[in-house]
């Protein structure tokens, strides 16, 4: 094991985990505002384009991610797109709890793609890990039985099949950059929401929350994108579930939308999987 490998290993578990905790916030603003769906789509995803670009610009990087993207990152833009058609909806359609804990079977089917995908055999800590998380999500959800909605959960679980479906691009394609994709799914949005929303009546003050929706979401999607690469695709996951503990409580914050019992008990099972599946991990191992 040198130190470059495991440099970039740990590098890439603090970006994911940027990234989650960046992600938690994202039923916050969602709920936050009286904005439909496809409004608050269209004015975080321009916001979104408009803050990655600059930072690409910044970065001197802007043709290596807008016009060296090449196949993977169109296909990252695509299916960020669809999911991200998914994610904001849900949040409308049902609690804040329950898309973030939907989102935690994420490590199962990303570890599953990766397999079969690129050859990538998950780990024992990550199979562990993944299983122990399901575990959380079941404690959870039984929790709230009869009470979710099932357009928005089915929803939340389109999104998640997205984004496991580009972490695992990027684990096999590592050259693709992440900024560039990111604010291609927000572009192909846009007259999207133009059409089925009606983003010119958004109150100007619900405008400014969904611009600090758009600054978080575009470092989400870049340091989601460049964590992994360094690190497996079920990991990658398994870290993003950090999410799902820390999305109830944000919404208890703010909202004072109360977890019951099993969402506590669940939410710590997932918290203690992640852990569990980065402690004292090997990044050769892993590779």
């Amino acid at each position: 094991m040198t130190k470059k490998t495991q440099s970039d290993y740990y590098t890439g578990v603090v970006l994911v985990v940027i990234a989650a905790v960046t992600y938690s916030t994202a039923g916050l603003f969602t709920k936050g505002v009286e904005a439909g769906s496809w409004e608050v789509i269209f004015w975080r995803g321009l916001f979104a384009v408009a803050f990655t670009t600059l930072w690409t610009i910044y970065r001197g990087v802007f043709r290596q991610n807008f016009f060296d993207m090449g196949y993977s990152g169109w296909s990252v833009g695509l299916i960020g797109a669809l999911g991200t058609a998914a994610f904001i909806p849900a949040f409308k359609l049902t609690s804040i709890a329950n898309v973030s804990l939907i989102y935690a079977v994420s490590p199962l089917i990303a570890a599953l793609l990766a397999w079969y995908v690129i050859g990538e055999k998950p780990s024992p800590k990550t199979i562990t890990g993944s299983v122990c998380a399901l575990l959380g999500v079941a404690i959870i959800v039984s929790g709230s039985l009869g009470h979710t909605n099932l357009s928005g959960d089915l929803l939340a679980l389109w999104m998640t099949i997205a984004m496991a479906s580009i972490m695992v691009i990027y684990r096999k394609y590592p050259h693709t950059p992440g900024a560039g994709p990111a604010v291609l799914q927000s572009v192909f949005l846009l007259p999207v929401g133009m059409i089925l929303g009606n983003p010119v009546n958004v109150e100007p003050t619900e405008i400014y929350i969904l611009a600090a929706f758009g600054f978080l979401f575009a470092i989400a999607s870049v340091t989601l994108a460049e964590g992994a690469k360094r690190i497996p695709s079920g990991q990658t996951a398994l870290l993003s579930a950090l999410e799902t503990p820390l999305a109830p409580i944000f919404a208890f914050i703010l909202f004072v939308e109360i977890p019951n019992f099993a969402t506590f008990i669940g939410g710590s099972v997932v918290l203690l999987a992640v852990f569990f599946s980065i402690r004292n991990d090997n990044p050769r191992s892993l590779a």
